[in-house]
């Protein structure tokens, strides 16, 4: 499958082989995302932080795994900062108020576990 398949494509096609961080591209000034996998049990969604974006604090009922694909970013979790970079990962728990912030641009993947 081409790159600019794999672009337009919303969902993952099943017995293929992705390179997540290639996914989706960083638009100026802006968050780019992308939901990759939805199902009863969750969902796998890919997020692109221009330097300086982020997602306000809230919260979920559902616990939520962070993987950082590209760049650096920061996470509060219930008001504790932590510093992420590529190749770390994050377990955020259910019910918890947590906010991103990226000063750098950075790509992560969400995996929202429902259950």
């Amino acid at each position: 499958m081409s790159e600019e398949n794999k672009k337009d494509s919303a969902r993952l096609t099943p017995s293929q082989s992705y390179r997540l961080d290639t996914l989706l591209d960083y638009v100026s000034g802006s968050i780019v995302s992308r939901t990759i996998v939805q199902s009863k049990a969750g969902t796998i969604t890919l997020f692109a932080f221009d330097a300086g974006q982020g997602l306000s604090e809230h919260s979920a009922p559902y616990d939520a795994l962070v993987q950082v694909l590209d760049g650096e970013t920061e996470l509060i979790i219930g008001s504790v900062p932590i510093m992420t970079k590529a190749g770390e990962t994050v377990l955020m728990p259910a019910n918890v108020p947590h906010a991103v912030k990226s000063e750098k641009r950075s790509k992560i993947l969400l995996t929202m576990i429902r259950g």
